[in-house]
């Protein structure tokens, strides 16, 4: 059974502020591993007593806020010095500056919006806005030029790359970036079908490599298919380290959330398996969580950590990269739900809470987008 959460009304504010306050973060340095290991032993964290004792506590707790009154904010690029940000129901794509000026780039046409579906993750590289999107006829993935510049960005006519990935109200996974090597990687949930998620054949509960036309890499694990890594159920975040190790945040269902090193042609358990499993057959994630305390999104790599934004446990999780087995967490309950964090051009994080769809508690002035150093040792 799905975990279910109360939806509440909305209520906005429409005030702007640029005011900068700073707090640290304090991770641990060293390289993280190229692949999974099977001899790894990962820690399960079901609640903060189990951190490591070398987690050390944010020494503050106020970030500033870029921007306000947004609407069901889902995933967030930055082009140049400022960020797109995708809305979930009304498929706008918004551009934000440093400043906190906000304006409408677009509307992402086709947009069928519905519990968990609608306009999803984006991506920019090389002069096109990438988008995953839900529509009548299914999960797909297009991507549109943009012309103009800061401060007057506009879209182009769609070109799809993708189409009929299976959609459902929930699970439809929906984060999309490129990876060092300049593939498009994709994340794509169960849609509801477990089953699927451990068929070959199947899109559903994938992580999907492509060129950035759409084609299937000629070195992708599994001959003519974009099908990267599969036993996935819903992953919504996904990013790499400085040695180009890829890793991915996944929701379970009831008993455990997972953070996941990602490799090529690699099966992920579900749904076999929840959690760490300890079962040859699949890989471990190296750490797990309540999905009180968790309900992974999009997550960001520095050079040192990783961050992870979550939704119902409404923290923001930081993972050092030479202890993949212990975090610290920040916020917990401070901004509500967390969708979205990304390294921002100036090396701060923008963080996107998610208050206002429909399954959170909105506060006058959600959503709104956060800005935080990024954690450093």
């Amino acid at each position: 059974m799905s975990r279910t959460r109360e939806r509440s009304s909305r209520y906005r504010a429409a005030t702007l502020s640029g005011a900068v306050l700073l707090f640290g973060l304090t991770a641990c340095t060293g390289p993280a591993p190229t692949s999974p290991e099977p001899s790894r032993q990962p820690v399960s964290s079901s609640a903060p007593e189990s951190l490591s004792a070398s987690a050390a506590e944010p020494v503050a707790d106020v970030p500033a806020t870029i921007a306000e009154d947004l609407d069901a904010p889902w995933s967030l690029a930055f082009i140049d010095d400022r960020a797109l940000v995708s809305e979930r129901d009304s498929g706008r794509i918004v551009e934000v500056s440093a400043s906190g000026a906000v304006r409408e780039v677009g509307v992402i046409a086709d947009v069928a919006a519905g519990g968990e579906g609608g306009q999803l993750g984006i991506a920019v590289r090389e002069g096109f806005l990438y988008a995953y999107l839900t529509t009548a006829d299914g999960n797909r993935v297009q991507r549109q030029r943009l012309s103009g510049g800061a401060g007057a960005w506009a879209l182009g006519p769609p070109e799809m790359l993708l189409t009929g990935v299976p959609a459902a109200r929930n699970h439809n996974g929906g984060r999309i970036a490129f990876g060092p090597d300049g593939k498009l990687y994709v994340t794509v949930g169960d849609a509801g079908n477990r089953a699927a998620a451990q068929e070959l054949d199947s899109l559903s509960g994938k992580i999907l490599r492509m060129e950035p036309d759409g084609a299937v890499p000629a070195d992708n694990p599994f001959p003519g298919s974009l099908v990267y890594s599969l036993g996935h159920r819903n992953p919504q975040g996904i990013g790499w380290g400085p040695d180009g190790t890829m890793y991915a945040s996944e929701f379970g269902q009831d008993t455990w959330d997972e953070l996941n090193v990602i490799a090529a042609g690699q099966n992920y358990g579900w749904p076999v398996v929840e959690g760490i499993a300890g079962d040859a057959r699949y890989v471990d994630p190296v750490q797990q969580w309540a999905p009180a305390e968790a309900s992974p999104s999009g997550l960001a790599v520095t050079d040192e950590a990783i961050v992870i934004a979550n939704l119902r446990g409404q923290r923001l999780r930081t993972v050092p990269l030479d202890d993949l087995g212990s975090s610290v967490e920040s916020f917990v309950g401070e901004y509500g739900r967390l969708r979205d964090v990304a390294v921002a051009p100036d090396g701060t994080l923008w963080v996107v809470t998610n208050n206002t769809d429909g399954r959170g508690d909105p506060r006058p002035g959600d959503d709104r987008i956060l800005r935080i150093p990024v954690p450093s040792a």
